[in-house]
């Protein structure tokens, strides 16, 4: 009986152990809540296209000065992600922001940050201006 016991024990710990392991790595969800009640969302390119071609956008580039100077989105607005500060964002027309990178992961930092200070959604481009270039829509140069 003792040793059915320890060989239960044993798959459990090595059942939780896995799962713990696969959750650590996992990313984090484009739907993650801010710690006010805001939420992190992800836009696709075509999307994108046509809330720009509405003119109802802020669109912010938050990739290096340099990147931003080699490609990005027309009407976009640089603002690296090392002084990305959601405190100073005016949005006083109402339109929407909406924050993009290479390939998303530092936009889903700002729009983090944004979401938190806020208390509302923060939207990102999934897959960045490399998405947005896949999807065939075009960048200047």
């Amino acid at each position: 009986m003792r040793s059915h016991f320890l060989c239960l024990a044993a798959v459990g710990s090595f059942l939780l152990a896995s799962c713990g392991a696969s959750e650590a790595s996992a990313p984090v969800a484009d739907t993650d809540t801010g710690s006010i009640g805001g939420q992190v969302l992800t836009l696709d390119a075509a999307a994108l296209a046509g809330k720009l071609e509405a003119g109802t956008v802020h669109l912010i580039d938050v990739r290096t000065a340099e990147e931003f100077a080699d490609s990005h989105i027309a009407g976009a607005v640089n603002i690296p992600l090392a002084q990305f500060d959601p405190k100073a964002l005016t949005n006083s027309d109402g339109d929407e922001v909406i924050l993009y990178c290479r390939t998303d992961r530092r936009s889903g930092i700002a729009a983090s940050k944004l979401a938190e200070h806020t208390g509302r959604d923060a939207v990102h481009l999934d897959g960045g201006i490399i998405g947005w270039e896949e999807a065939g829509m075009p960048v200047s140069k």
